[in-house]
């Protein structure tokens, strides 16, 4: 009996190892069968013995076209059976697939960020009134404090709305407005509050050593 012993490493690769080597003997067999028609008849019935072995897939559209595209695959290419599915290839499947192509966004002001490039879009777009200019004002201020997190310094007004009209192509310009943004300080102090809220003060600890009286 030792000398009939099969070991997995002399045994016939398998193409999707999932499947088992049972299913892949199926596939040999009927690979070999001379009539078509035969052939037609076994490939359905090894599609829905696969079928059988994922039934977690059968929520997946085009779960048949799957199941097709896998014999075929482990048949080697080599199986002359009529499917309902345009066969696969080789070659399609040996293909490298194209490189990713990343969105290329290098805005200037990184600092910014690009949320703010996207609200200086839709300011633009607003009709001339009160609504468009409390937006750009708001937009300016958090300009400000975003410049602030970043430089951790001081700026001036002028510097923010130059950026403005940079990142709108000029169709923004507070260059020549007498109205200030908020102060530097207020910005920061905004930001330290809410870094803080979240912390927590340290609980009191009692001791058990009491006198007693």
């Amino acid at each position: 009996m030792i000398d009939n012993l099969e070991y997995n490493t002399e045994r016939e690769h398998l193409i999707i190892p999932e499947y088992g080597r049972h299913l892949q003997k199926m596939i040999n067999y009927a690979k070999t069968r001379e009539s078509k028609e035969e052939r037609n008849k076994l490939a359905k019935a090894i599609i829905s013995v696969m079928g059988n072995l994922q039934p977690h897939l059968r929520d997946v559209p085009d779960f048949q076209h799957k199941l097709w595209d896998q014999l075929f695959i482990m048949s080697d290419f080599d199986f002359d059976a009529d499917s309902p599915y345009p066969k696969p290839s080789r070659d399609e499947l040996s293909a490298s697939p194209e490189p990713l192509r990343y969105p290329q966004n290098h805005p200037k002001y990184r600092f910014y960020g690009n949320n703010i490039k996207t609200m200086i879009d839709v300011a633009v777009t607003w009709d001339e009134g009160e609504m468009k200019e409390a937006l750009i004002y708001t937009i300016a201020n958090h300009m400000k404090k975003s410049y602030l997190n970043w430089n951790k310094d001081s700026v001036e007004d002028n510097v923010i709305f130059g950026h403005l009209y940079e990142l709108s192509n000029g169709k923004i310009n507070l260059k020549n407005s007498e109205e200030d943004l908020s102060d530097s300080s207020s910005l920061m102090r905004a930001k330290s509050k809410f870094s803080n809220k979240g912390s927590k003060k340290p609980k009191k600890k009692y001791s058990n050593n009491r006198k007693r009286y």
